[in-house]
Parts: C-alpha cells; sequence; structure tokens
C-alpha cells in the first residue's frame, strides 16, 4: 500500500515540476517534408542460425492530413550493406487527403537480406500532419502464420 501511495506521489511531482512535458503529447507537428526510415526483414531466423523463413513485406504510406495531398518524391529500397537494391518511383507521386499507397517486396524476393530498409522522400507545399510510414512483414507457411509491423523513423525533415 505504502508502495503505491509513493509512485502516485511521485507522479504527481513530476506533473508539477515538468508541466509542459506531460502536455506535449497533445501538439501535432506540421512538416512540408521529410526523409523517413523504416527497417525491412525479408526474412529472419527461426531455430538454427541458417534456417530463414522468407516474408513478404508491404511499404504502407498514409497521409494523415484530412485537407491537404502530399507527394512522394523517392522511395528507395536498399540491402543489408547499405547498397540500393530498386528504385520504386521513376516520378513523384501525389497522395491524397486521407488516401493510402503501398509497395511491395515479394515473399521470394531476399535481395535485401535480413537488413534491409526503405528511405522513403516526401513533400509538401503547406505544412501537413506527416503521414504514417510503416512496414508490414507477414509469411503463411505450413499453417505457420508471422507477422509484425516495423515504424519509420524520420531521419530528415524539411520543417514548417
Amino acid at each position: 500500500m505504502r508502495i503505491g501511495i509513493r509512485i502516485c506521489c511521485v507522479a504527481i511531482l513530476m506533473v508539477m515540476i515538468f508541466p509542459g512535458q506531460a502536455q506535449s503529447s497533445n501538439r501535432v507537428d506540421l512538416s512540408k517534408g521529410q526523409t523517413v526510415y523504416v527497417s525491412v526483414y525479408s526474412h529472419i531466423y527461426g531455430g538454427p542460425r541458417t534456417r530463414s523463413l522468407d516474408l513478404t513485406a508491404t511499404l504502407s504510406i498514409r497521409n494523415t492530413d484530412p485537407t491537404e495531398s502530399l507527394e512522394l518524391t523517392s522511395v528507395r529500397y536498399f540491402d543489408s550493406e547499405g547498397k540500393l537494391v530498386r528504385k520504386y518511383l521513376e516520378k513523384p507521386q501525389a497522395i491524397g487527403p486521407l488516401a493510402t499507397t503501398r509497395f511491395i517486396v515479394e515473399e521470394y524476393d531476399t535481395a535485401g537480406g535480413s537488413g534491409a530498409k526503405f528511405l522513403v522522400g516526401w513533400r509538401s507545399l503547406k505544412p501537413v500532419t506527416p503521414p504514417v510510414i510503416e512496414c508490414i512483414m507477414i509469411t503463411i507457411q505450413s499453417g505457420l502464420g508471422i507477422s509484425f509491423v516495423s515504424h519509420g523513423r524520420v531521419i530528415r525533415d524539411v520543417g514548417q
């Protein structure tokens, strides 16, 4: 009981000492463009390290802004060594308000290796809420289903 009271008191003190920290999660940062890094696993290891399980990877890019479009400027796929495997865009691609697009790395395509990644570039004429960029990896083999998500991480922001 005393431990619970102490934890509660510490939490209240933290909010009193750092009031801006508790409220900052409600703030939405707008941007006019970013470069986003997304981890991809074209295969994962299970059991002995030499036994791998191939995965289908779907890069999902969701425009979260309800009123403004954004433009994808590049979608590039790199291997475990950091070498470019392929470019998915020949020219910029518009994504309308609340629209979604996707790019797929097929299950049999292991060129990226277990340390593959996407670099996604996007821009907008006006400041917008940044898109949600994730990679969903999945496989279903011999009655076994595995799936997980890798979230994009902003590595460069153009700002407002």
